[in-house]
């Protein structure tokens, strides 16, 4: 299952041109962590629908890495996804995330823990958990669960942990570029994003002719570079921040990066 990842944790942030926001420090500006909106979440003078939002939108993020982990212990592609709904339902009904506590290990790591406690309660107690609620994965179809499938089915010498280790650092790379897209898209520059993205994905650019790709945009290449360039550099900046956003302290974001990196290398 290669994969190549066009990341680089030795950047420290890069200034970009306007309309996008300029990088530099960011991994330090990039306050509302994972860890602290689970946090405020969990703090009941605040409970709001804010930040019962916020909790669902970090299940759209990482409801794969956790179903891919089931699916991989052996639990059957219904059971896996009757799972992981029930899960995230459970986390907001009983508020299990007011026990987080960063300083215990990476957001990967707390829920992680959380859904082995869940799955083994869930075990325990007999319980069954149906989908259709629609809470939390309302957004989850079909196809979404046969991509995770495709995956799944490559992985056949990986261990479970690897395995979700693996499908958290792809989640991040998939939320660094939506970001992208999503700030292209305000600036007026998908179009340019679209051309650039063959680039950006290549662990080789020289294997892209500039010259065929500056034709179709109508771009010189002296600019085109400059665009690689630049956008590349404004998502590897992002994905810093969605690495920052898992881990307890600055410090550790290159740790992180190297650990994920080194997963994603791995055949």
């Amino acid at each position: 299952m290669p994969r190549e990842y066009p990341w680089d944790y030795s950047v420290n942030g890069v200034k970009t041109s306007a309309p996008l926001r300029e990088a530099h420090g960011s991994d330090e500006s990039f306050a509302s962590t994972r860890w602290t909106m689970v946090l405020r979440a969990g703090d009941s003078a605040t409970e709001s629908a804010q930040a019962r939002g916020a909790l669902s939108e970090l299940c759209q993020i990482y409801w794969r890495p956790l179903y891919s982990f089931l699916r991989k212990q052996g639990y059957g592609r219904d059971d896996a996804q009757d799972l992981t709904q029930g899960f995230f339902a459970d986390l907001i009904e009983t508020r299990a995330y007011a026990r987080a506590n960063q300083e215990k290990g990476r957001f990967r790591s707390f829920l992680l823990g959380a859904l082995n406690h869940f799955v083994a309660d869930a075990r325990d107690r007999g319980r069954a958990f149906k989908r259709g609620g629609g809470m939390i994965l309302e957004e989850l179809d079909d196809r979404a669960i046969a991509e995770a499938e495709t995956q799944i089915s490559r992985a056949a010498k990986w261990q479970a942990n690897e395995f979700y280790d693996r499908e958290w650092a792809s989640s991040l790379l998939q939320q660094a570029l939506s970001r992208l897209t999503q700030e292209c898209a305000l600036a007026g520059k998908a179009e340019i994003l679209g051309y650039v993205l063959p680039y950006l994905a290549a662990p080789d650019e020289s294997a892209i002719p500039y010259e065929d790709t500056a034709r179709r945009s109508h771009r010189p290449v002296t600019t085109l570079r400059s665009d690689v360039a630049r956008l590349r550099a404004r998502y590897r900046t992002i994905l810093r921040e969605e690495v920052r956003g898992t881990v307890d302290e600055a410090t550790e974001v290159d740790e992180e990066l190297r650990y994920l990196c080194r997963v994603l290398g791995s055949t």
